[in-house]
């Protein structure tokens, strides 16, 4: 061993090229999937945060009822990434009420 130069050894197969997290998913980071979601639930066209396409696609799409419960994954076409949200409640149950007014 050389003096001023340090050696190490890799714990591990190793892996060029492997992704960090679940393997073959890519997950937005987190202020990324946030505006994607907001926009979802605004209702406003869906544009990939990271890499600027337009090609999101809603599972399940968008229904003029919107009473639909369960899960919903945004996942852009372009660069594979993925975010899934709960759509919350819109009814006047779970709406805050208005404020009193004092006479």
């Amino acid at each position: 061993m050389e003096v001023g130069v340090s050696y190490f050894r890799a714990i591990g197969p190793s892996r060029k090229g492997s992704l960090v997290g679940r393997r073959g998913v890519k997950e937005y980071r987190a202020p990324e999937a946030l505006i994607l979601i907001a926009a979802d639930r605004d209702q406003k066209p869906l544009v990939c945060p990271s890499c600027g396409s337009a090609e999101v696609e809603r599972i399940p799409l968008r229904t003029p009822d919107e009473l639909q419960g369960g899960r919903v994954t945004l996942h852009c076409s372009t660069c594979s990434r993925t975010a899934a949200y709960i759509p919350r409640a819109v009814s006047s149950a779970v709406l805050p009420e208005a404020p009193r007014q004092h006479h």
